[in-house]
C-alpha cells in the first residue's frame, strides 16, 4: 500500500508551470536504507543493460542501469510502497499512476563526466503528456554536482535526442526535430533551477523537461535512484529504433497507441 503524502496546490502548480520542483523530507531513514541497499545490490548485480557512461580516463566511473526493479525487491518496496504513487498521482493531476521503469545512476568519487543537457521523452517509448521522473540520492548533493533543469522546457518542444558521448543521432533522423540552444551560453533566457539535496530529498521532473549536471568533486560520492511514473493519457508509441531502455517484445503484445496494460508496467495508483 502506497503511503499518503499530500502536496500543497502551490507545489502542484509550480511543478505544472516549470516543469520540475524539489520535494524535502520525502523518504525516512527506514525507506533510505532500504533504497542504499537495494543501490548497493543492483551494483554487485548489474543486468545486461548496464553500461558505464564514463570515458576510460576518468578518473572516477559513471555507472547507469535500468529496469531491475522485478529483481531487486528493495526497488519494488520503494516503488510501490512509498510515498511516490500518490506525490505522481498529484503532480501529474492524473487519476492513476503506472510504473514505467527504474534507473540507476551512480557517479564514483572524482568522476569528471557531466550529463549533457537532455529531455527524456525523445528516448523512450510513450506519448502522453501526464508523467513524472523522480530523482532520489542516498548521498548529499551539492549544488555543484546536483540535477538542474530549464524551466518550462516541458511545455511541447522536443529536442534531438543525442549519444552523450559522441552526440549522434540514433534515435531519431537527422533534421526531424529541433536541435538543442546554447543554454548556458544565454542564462537570461533559459532560467535554469537547481538544488542541493540531502537523503530524504529529490526532485519530480518531467520527462519533456531539459536537464543535466556535472561531475564530481574527489570525495563525493553520488548514488541516485530515478523511479518513473505514467498517467491517465500515457500511450505505447512504437518506434523503429531501440529505445533507451529497451522493452523487447513488447510491440508484440501492444499495439501502436495502446493504453500499457502489461506486467511490465503495474499499475500502483489506484491500490487495487
Amino acid at each position: 500500500m502506497p503511503r499518503p503524502h499530500n502536496l500543497d496546490a502551490e507545489t502542484i502548480a509550480a511543478y505544472a508551470h516549470d516543469g520540475a520542483i524539489v520535494l524535502r523530507g520525502v523518504f525516512d531513514q527506514r525507506e533510505l536504507a532500504l533504497l542504499e541497499e537495494g543501490i548497493e545490490h543492483n551494483l554487485a548485480h548489474l543486468s545486461p543493460l548496464a553500461l558505464e557512461a564514463s570515458e576510460a580516463d576518468d578518473p572516477g566511473r559513471f555507472v547507469e542501469d535500468f529496469c531491475t526493479w522485478q529483481n531487486n525487491p528493495d526497488y519494488e518496496a520503494i516503488l510501490r510502497h512509498s510515498a511516490l504513487p500518490h506525490i505522481a498521482v498529484q503532480l501529474m493531476q492524473s487519476r492513476s499512476a503506472r510504473l514505467y521503469h527504474d534507473h540507476l545512476l551512480v557517479k564514483e568519487p572524482g568522476t569528471r563526466q557531466p550529463t549533457p543537457w537532455h529531455q527524456d521523452q525523445p528516448y523512450y517509448n510513450v506519448s502522453g503528456r501526464q508523467n513524472v521522473s523522480f530523482w532520489i540520492p542516498v548521498d548529499p548533493v551539492p549544488l555543484a554536482s546536483t540535477l538542474r533543469f530549464v524551466a518550462g522546457s516541458h511545455a511541447g518542444t522536443w529536442y534531438m535526442p543525442r549519444t552523450f558521448r559522441d552526440q549522434q543521432a540514433r534515435w531519431f533522423p537527422e533534421g526531424t526535430l529541433a536541435e538543442l540552444p546554447a543554454i548556458d551560453a544565454e542564462p537570461e533566457r533559459f532560467r535554469q533551477l537547481a538544488w542541493a539535496l540531502e537523503p530524504g530529498d529529490c526532485v519530480a521532473f518531467h520527462m519533456l523537461s531539459l536537464h543535466a549536471s556535472s561531475g564530481v568533486g574527489p570525495v563525493q560520492r553520488r548514488r541516485v535512484f530515478s523511479a518513473r511514473y505514467l498517467g491517465d493519457d500515457a500511450r505505447h508509441a512504437p518506434r523503429s529504433w531501440r529505445t533507451s531502455p529497451p522493452f523487447p517484445g513488447l510491440t508484440d503484445r501492444l499495439a501502436d497507441g495502446a493504453v500499457l496494460d502489461d506486467p511490465l508496467f503495474p499499475s500502483v495508483w489506484p491500490v487495487r
